[in-house]
């Protein structure tokens, strides 16, 4: 919600100073974006009338002038076809910055004659997109006035951002009312007369009151639509919005000055009478934003004898739209159900100023003084003659009332506030207050009370019940009074707080980035394109927030390869990224399944060229695979009793990925490079390796769940190694060798590490030589020969089972 100081003013009679008011916005709830003063991008810009216009002597485009600042003379060469002595026009003096391109002014020569800064045009100033010409001033502008107060641009623009509950402060006049009841200033009183009509207004039929319970409208004969006011146009442009003519202005004004959304209908181009209904499966309307929706009966509308012109509370229609031709209009002033409002938006996926505000609940009190508003405006800006008011249906119920005990700001708000100043707290909002006696019955304030009735203004649906006036109170009164206490708390030393599965993640989180990894938190949500490499996603939204955020992440990876593309073009030579996140899966029972994962993806360089290494060394599946053993490590997998095996799908490239497993059906991680199809899908050059993690599939700790350590106790004895060299058929896995030496005795033998390969001369046709380290550790007392050979012995055998041999 934008608004600026001048506009806020008009309801608010206050002397606040700027820091006061962003101060008091914030305390009551209002949370400030941003302020922006658009005056202070033309510092240095002034009024200035041109005193004569010669030709330049060395450049026939050009032209020589002499300005007059107010303080002095000054020379400036110009090129705009329309400088002319007598014109009134923006000088920029040296040391101004153009805001259009961000160029400092300075005295310069141009084709051998000195300038001394540069007249402007509209677009140089961001004023508009006039370059045609330099700006005209009218003869009378005050000569050497800054331009920025000339033409009433130093006028703070307030950007705040508004919580969903507060649809009454969606119009300056709400914000307004709570800075009163802040005490920044007083609430001036808002003129609401109406026009008295001449004639019956326009025909109106409500077949749909479930999504429009009422519906206001008024005639108004023999207008002229042009441009708006200067005022009314500043004061659009400040907040973003651009004038089109005077009769859109109205609305637009009248929506964001007391947030009550208004449309207006070219009367020429209706026929019959105005009806809301539900619109007809495969009924369609061109919108004004110039895009056709089909509609469905569902969707409440405004139509007439030839179909629909409005998507009701959302969007007018193009056809019956005003134009600089239109003379008779019919002005609308209606009350769309919040709820109805909200479901037609998300299906169409139509956002617009009037849903924004219909969706939180205008207040539907006001129909009549807004109707009356807005014809004012018109009649005065536009002229013409008004009709009488046609009011359709019936308006909701307003006002809810509550009992409230004024001891409720202390016991549930945590402040002491008096309870006469309770009561003038919620007057000021606009609340209905009677003191009650202890039987009840009503009572004046100054005799004192033991209870409220508290009515709530129409304007606050968001209001039902006690605790909401102790937030009206608190938040008035001042959130940063509410004295600061501490929490009660067993004695003795507390007791840790993370749970098992935290702490992995901890120690993953550290780990992954000690090894030079970067965290990245994607979203939980991706586009249906990039999950269908992955095998689409179990589980689509609705009613997604846009159509890059339909389906549940069947994978880290597609989130991981977005941020690797994004940081690729925007010149990373290498990426090193990882998230510790969830996938979205079915279960057997097709309900969702979360799994927690850890993913990893390396691109880019390696390593980068140089004079030593020569190229740039990319990334490579034992990259993958290195990342994913040191992070299963540190989560306290039983790294040495991995298997890898076959590929880990399609996603990953054939031949260049496996899966790590602890036997044929625990598969605790994937890794290698991703397939070429899926990062073309991704638009991503070169190589990628990658590595999921999956947590949910590593075995839980056996033992104690304390959460002290195991004392360490390092061995008494020296362990002792034997190598063994065998034989094996080429096709044999070392890893697998390595894996059946290590079990041959699991109690003698602590490790096995290969530590050699050879095929050559003395070395079959068919097979090569793999050399193994094994390491034992003795217990009570040291190895004997004969023990020490019967361990030797079972080593040779658990190999001799997988078709290797001894070497001699």
């Amino acid at each position: 919600m934008k608004f600026t100081l001048s506009w806020l003013k008009e309801h608010l009679d206050t002397n606040a100073s700027l820091t006061d008011i962003e101060e008091a916005l914030t305390r009551v709830g209002l949370e400030v974006e941003g302020v922006e003063n658009p005056g202070e991008k033309l510092n240095g810009f002034r009024v200035a009338r041109v005193l004569t216009a010669e030709r330049h002597p060395q450049a026939d485009k050009l032209q020589v002038l002499t300005v007059d600042t107010g303080e002095q003379a000054l020379t400036v060469v110009c090129g705009a076809p329309n400088a002319r002595a007598g014109l009134v026009g923006v000088l920029g003096t040296p040391g101004a910055v153009v805001p259009a391109n961000g160029m400092a002014l300075k005295v310069a020569a141009v084709r051998g004659v000195e300038s001394n800064g540069m007249m402007c045009s509209t677009r140089e100033l961001e004023l508009g997109d006039d370059h045609d010409g330099i700006i005209e001033l009218p003869a009378d502008a005050p000569v050497g006035t800054a331009f920025a107060d000339y033409a009433e641009l130093n006028d703070p623009v307030f950007d705040i951002s508004i919580t969903p509950n507060r649809q009454d402060c969606m119009g300056v006049r709400g914000i307004a009312r709570d800075l009163a009841a802040a005490g920044i200033g007083t609430l001036k009183p808002l003129d609401a007369e109406p026009v008295q009509g001449e004639g019956t207004g326009p025909e109106v039929k409500i077949e749909a009151p479930e999504g429009c319970p009422a519906y206001y409208g008024q005639t108004v004969r023999g207008v002229t639509n042009g441009a708006s006011p200067e005022w009314m146009q500043r004061r659009l442009k400040a907040i973003g919005q651009r004038p089109i003519s005077a009769l859109v202005d109205i609305t637009n004004y009248v929506m964001i000055d007391l947030g009550r959304p208004l449309h207006v209908y070219d009367k020429a181009k209706l026929s019959g009478a105005l009806t809301v209904r539900k619109a007809r499966a495969g009924e369609q309307v061109l919108a004004l934003n110039e895009k056709t929706y089909t509609l469905d009966e569902t969707i409440t509308v405004i139509a007439d004898d030839n179909g629909v012109h409005d998507i009701g509370g959302i969007m007018g229609g193009e056809d019956t739209g005003v134009s600089d031709a239109t003379t008779d209009v019919v002005i609308e002033c209606a009350f769309f159900d919040p709820d109805h409002i909200a479901r037609a938006g998300q299906k169409l996926m139509l956002t617009s100023d009037a849903r924004s505000r219909f969706e939180r609940g205008v207040d539907p009190a006001f129909l009549e003084d807004g109707i009356a508003i807005a014809t004012r405006l018109v009649t005065r800006l536009c002229g013409g003659k008004a009709s009488e008011v046609t009011r359709a249906g019936t308006l909701p119920r307003v006002g809810v009332t509550t009992g409230y005990d004024p001891k409720l700001a202390e016991t549930l708000g945590g402040l002491a506030v008096p309870a006469a100043r309770q009561v003038a707290i919620l007057e000021s909002l606009g609340f209905t207050v009677q003191p009650l006696d202890g039987n009840g019955d009503p009572v004046e304030l100054a005799d004192g009370f033991d209870a409220l009735r508290v009515t709530a203004p129409s304007w606050r649906r968001d209001v039902d019940g006690p605790a909401d006036l102790v937030e009206e109170v608190i938040r008035i009164e001042g959130i940063d009074h509410v004295p600061s206490t501490p929490l009660s708390r067993l004695p003795g030393v507390a007791r840790p707080t993370a749970t098992p599965e935290q702490k992995l993640e901890r120690r993953l989180r550290r780990t992954a980035a000690a090894r030079g990894l970067n965290e990245a938190v994607t979203w939980s949500f991706v586009s249906e394109g990039q999950a269908a490499p992955f095998g689409g996603g179990a589980w689509t939204l609705a009613n997604p927030i846009s159509e890059d955020m339909k389906v549940m992440r069947p994978s880290l990876l597609p989130g991981l390869l977005g941020a690797a593309e994004r940081n690729l073009k925007r010149g990373a030579a290498s990426v090193r990224l990882f998230e510790l996140g969830r996938r979205y899966l079915a279960d057997s029972a097709k309900n969702l399944d979360e799994r927690v994962t850890l993913g990893v993806l390396l691109a880019g360089a390696k390593t980068p060229r140089g004079w030593q290494g020569g190229k740039a060394q990319p990334f490579t599946a034992f990259d993958a695979k290195a990342e994913a053993l040191a992070l299963l490590e540190a989560a306290g997998a039983p790294v040495a009793n991995l298997q890898v095996m076959g590929e880990a799908g399609e996603v990953w490239h054939p031949g260049q990925s496996a899966t790590l497993r602890l036997g044929p059906k625990t598969v605790l991680a994937a890794f290698g490079m991703v397939h070429p199809s899926v990062l073309k899908a991704f638009d991503l050059d070169g190589d990628v390796a990658a590595v999921e993690l999956y947590l949910d599939a590593l075995p839980a700790k056996r033992g104690g769940s304390g959460f002290m350590r195991t004392a360490y106790t390092p061995p008494a004895l020296q362990a002792v190694t034997r190598d063994f060299a065998f034989l094996v058929p080429d096709a044999l896995a070392a890893g697998d060798l390595v894996r059946a030496v290590k079990g041959a005795d699991k109690a003698a033998i602590v490790d096995a590490r290969l530590f050699d390969l050879f095929t050559g001369a003395g070395v079959p046709e068919g097979q090569k030589s793999l050399a193994i380290e094994v390491t034992l550790q003795p217990g009570e007392k040291s190895f004997t020969d004969e023990e020490l050979k019967a361990v030797a012995d079972k080593v040779v055998a658990a190999a001799a089972k997988l078709g290797a041999a001894l070497r001699g």
